[in-house]
């Protein structure tokens, strides 16, 4: 369940650190926490859907690998995008 254009787009401008950044972890981060809210009201309400719950995992395990990464290389922008996302450490 991709997200749709628009909400991406908006996703982006807002976590972009310059005009045409769309791939920094900042904002792939961004687009997988967006992403895994969609998948998860998706998942309470089709209990059974496998496949969405194996692609939310995929996506759970990619933003904690781009926020291990930010962890390491960028510290204060990673407590940044912790704070903005209410994400756990």
């Amino acid at each position: 369940m991709p997200l749709k254009r628009t909400i991406k787009k908006r996703v982006i401008t807002k976590h972009q650190t310059h005009n045409k950044d769309t791939g920094s972890p900042q904002v792939q981060i961004a687009i997988l926490t967006r992403e895994i809210t969609e998948l998860t009201k998706h998942l309470q309400e089709h209990k059974k859907d496998q496949s969405a719950r194996r692609g939310l995992l995929g996506k759970v395990a990619q933003r904690r690998r781009l926020l291990t990464y930010m962890k390491m290389n960028n510290p204060d922008e990673y407590q940044k995008v912790l704070e903005m996302h209410k994400l756990k450490k």
